[in-house]
């Protein structure tokens, strides 16, 4: 693939963001070194790679290869016998717990998951957990070796600790005793690696040991007193064998890692692989990409494809066909329409397909093999060659005719431009048809009328227009195959503002002939809108009616289930019921055999009617009716008895009331119960004796009882205007009892407003009826503050 096109496609910018997703500096260098492919076998694997890699990081989640690094170096040193340092080995033993956790990553949560192409990869990599636990036991870290490292080593640094205090001990005795007159500071310092002590110049000769320093301004001796000088060499000796130690143990590390030189070799090498394939997966889940299909036929249909350097909630996806139908695509409309972008998302996904990387496109979405890509987009004039726009795209289309071929996908943007336009379109013709009689796949974006007519004119060679609002003067970037695109100048520009006397003018330097194919491409894409519009409408039609019929059918297996078990509900039943009867009768039919002539008449009666009770008692339990039964001690009312006033019950609904209407010919009439007058049939009805309530807030009579008859006739207002407040009261009381039995739900006491004395002392006595719910004054329409309005419990 020629390192051009990775260029004008921006193919590299992708690598940028597919070398940001690898953990580990070998990945990353894979990824850096990523180029498409001509191979579909090894297309299809890098592509099922990424697939499964995808998988996982939706099943199991991310993981990590930041410790994978290049052990080139450190295995060579290795396999040559020699010893690795400590941060070399820390470094090895950081790689091999990095490889022990990808290991676990990659065992299958489930046993019923199926294989994939990963497997191999997780099964080949071996972590040597033993070796890395040894090291990280070993070193603390790239300068310190633990002191269980070996025995010797823990005894070396034992008698260093033991030797080190002795030193500490004699210095700190002279420090603070005889010598301190002699000293510059009370202190104990290191010189050579030697314990010493500072030492006035003037008292130099008063110290005996050995000088190992003097301060710049020569007023200090640093002095190793005689007294230490065994001690500080033993130190020394100790200090040596320390190191000598340490070595051996870094040799013997370095010698158990020389044994699994070709396992570490095999882990790095897959390491950086997994790595660069998760690099993909992650790459494909930020751009929410899927696999492509590809075939061998030079057939592209990209379903929804969006630009991949584009922001994903703003990219308007685009549909694409190309190679089966028709093997030359000419796209057409206005700048900023999205033309430049359809031609680069189609390369750019043929690039990134045949690199193994997953298109921002829905699924099922089909790409080719391509041996080249050739894309001429872009304005690249060169002052220093002294080419203009023209020169410089014809330099480039010159290159593309001379080595495109049958496997190639050509891709030009505004072919022709930069020239007269005449010579410019007719340039363009020739060129698109010299690539179309030679079947090389080929899409170029136009504003020429001439080539929208060839495209219709041409077999095997589409129109498409990229779609543009008039209204809003925006582009909707929608690319519609199928459809020359209208250049819409005169439109944008009277929408700009440009006075309707210039583009008269400018209607008029066009020909007879352009203006009409400019109506027709006009009149299609209206038909376009109107019938895209009517196709959603429908669309939207059979959505809702597919959702009606799915609730219809849960409907009506809802209610089939209900029905068969109300069916085998009742049969169970109404099998109960016929055993239960043909078991009283057996026994009956018994008992009559055994009685024989001797039978007393009056017992097998008895017996007799036992049966019939049972058999009303079930035809009861079957029977449908009212839960209400007339009592049997009770008789249906007379209709030709029934007076206005009567008390009566209503069966069905358990309620008394009074006769008010006297029933017509079909025995119907109203009963008034309570506030509510309710019509029923005479049947419904039994007499009742006249009730009589106690009213327990009423002044009592002789009998201490009130009629119920005789609270029907209150009136739902009283007017207490011109009466002293003991008359009101005792007005106010009697009135509120009786609307109280008479089931009014409010009642108007009228007060006046005055001096609100009788309101004051009216609503003082509404305060302690225990049957008031609550009181308030009127408002407006009302009465305002001359009437209160009182509402019972």
């Amino acid at each position: 693939m020629n390192t051009k096109v990775l260029t004008t496609l921006e193919y590299n910018k992708i690598i940028d963001l597919l070398t940001e997703k690898a953990d580990s500096e070998p990945g990353k260098k894979l990824c850096r070194d990523l180029v498409p492919s001509t191979d579909l076998s090894a297309i299809r694997t890098a592509q099922r790679e990424t697939k499964d890699a995808l998988a996982r990081l939706f099943r199991i989640g991310s993981t990590s290869f930041g410790s994978n690094r290049d052990l080139g170096f450190s295995i060579r040193s290795l396999e040559i016998g020699s010893s690795l340092s400590m941060s070399e080995l820390l470094k090895l033993a950081s790689f091999l717990d990095n490889v022990s956790r990808i290991k676990t990553y990659g065992k299958k949560e489930r046993e019923d998951l199926p294989n994939d192409s990963l497997d191999a990869y997780f099964e080949g990599l071996t972590p040597m957990t033993q070796l890395a636990n040894e090291i990280n036991r070993c070193i603390l870290s790239e300068e310190e070796m633990a002191d269980d490292a070996s025995p010797k080593l823990k005894s070396i640094r034992r008698s260093k600790l033991s030797t080190n205090e002795k030193i500490h001990s004699q210095l700190t005795s002279m420090v603070n005793g005889a010598y301190r007159t002699f000293l510059q500071d009370a202190v104990i310092t290191m010189r050579d690696n030697r314990y010493c002590i500072p030492v006035k110049a003037e008292y130099k000769s008063q110290v005996s040991g050995m000088v190992h320093d003097q301060s710049s301004t020569g007023s200090t001796f640093f002095i190793e007193p005689a007294a230490v000088v065994n001690l500080n060499n033993q130190l020394k000796e100790l200090d040596l064998q320390e190191q000598e130690e340490i070595e051996v143990i870094l040799g013997d590390l370095s010698s158990q890692a020389a044994v699994h030189t070709s396992e570490l070799a095999a882990d790095q090498k897959i390491m950086t692989t997994l790595d660069f394939i998760f690099a993909k997966a992650k790459l494909a889940m930020e751009q929410n990409a899927t696999e492509p299909i590809f075939n061998t036929e030079h057939y592209i249909q990209i379903r929804k494809g969006r630009h991949p350097l584009l922001d994903k909630k703003k990219a308007v996806p685009i549909d694409v066909r190309l190679g089966k139908d028709f093997d030359l695509l000419v796209i057409t409309g206005p700048n900023t329409g999205g033309k430049t972008v359809s031609l680069k998302t189609v390369g750019l996904f043929t690039l990134m397909g045949q690199a193994g990387l997953h298109i921002p496109a829905l699924d099922r979405s089909e790409l080719s093999i391509f041996s080249e890509v050739y894309a001429d987009i872009g304005d690249e004039q060169s002052i220093e060659q002294s080419l203009s726009t023209f020169s410089s795209h014809m330099t480039r289309v010159v290159h593309i005719l001379q080595h495109a071929d049958a496997d190639s996908l050509c891709l030009f943007d505004e072919l022709g431009a930069g020239t007269d336009p005449t010579e410019g379109a007719a340039l363009a013709i020739a060129i698109l048809n010299y690539l179309h009689d030679r079947g090389i796949r080929t899409m170029a974006t136009t504003h020429y009328s001439e080539l929208k007519i060839y495209a219709l004119s041409t077999n095997f060679v589409e129109n498409a227009c990229c779609e543009f609002d008039v209204e809003t003067l925006r582009p909707t970037y929608r690319l519609l195959i199928g459809i020359p695109g209208k250049s819409n100048a005169f439109a944008i520009s009277s929408k700009l503002g440009l006075s309707d006397e210039i583009i008269h003018a400018a209607k008029e330097q066009i020909s007879k002939e352009d203006e009409s194919f400019e109506d027709v491409i006009a009149d299609l894409e209206q038909s376009r809108v109107t019938i895209e519009k009517e196709q959603q409408e429908i669309a939207e039609y059979k959505e809702r009616i597919r959702t009606l019929q799915e609730q219809l059918q849960k409907k009506n297996e809802k209610i089939d289930q209900a029905k068969d078990k109300i069916l085998r509900d009742a049969n169970e039943k109404a099998r109960a019921i016929l055993q239960e009867a043909k078991d009283v009768a057996d026994e009956t039919i018994r008992d009559f055999n055994k009685a024989g002539a001797s039978a007393d008449i009056k017992e097998l009666e008895k017996k007799r009617q036992k049966v019939r009770d049972k058999i009303n008692e079930k035809n009861g339990k079957l029977a449908l009716g009212n839960t209400q039964k007339k009592p049997a001690d009770q008789k249906t009312v007379d209709p030709k008895k029934l007076k206005k006033g009567d008390s009566v019950k209503i069966i069905s609904m358990n309620l008394k009331g009074i006769v008010n209407t006297l029933p017509d010919a079909r025995g119907n009439l109203f009963v008034q119960c309570g506030i509510m007058r309710m019509q029923t049939n005479v049947n419904d009805l039994v007499p009742v004796k006249e009730e009589t309530i106690t009213a327990p807030a009423l002044q009592r009579t002789n009998t201490g009882k009130l009629k119920m008859s005789k609270s029907f006739s209150v009136s739902s207002e009283i007017n207490l205007l011109g009466c002293t407040v003991d008359e009101a009261i005792a007005k106010l009381d009697k009135y509120l009892d009786d609307a109280y039995l008479a089931h009014l739900p409010s009642v108007r006491v009228v007060h006046g407003k005055g001096t609100g004395a009788l309101r004051s002392a009216v609503q003082s006595h509404l305060k302690r009826l225990k049957y008031v719910k609550e009181y308030r004054l009127g408002e407006y329409g009302e009465g305002d503050a001359g009437v209160t309005i009182v509402t019972f419990k």
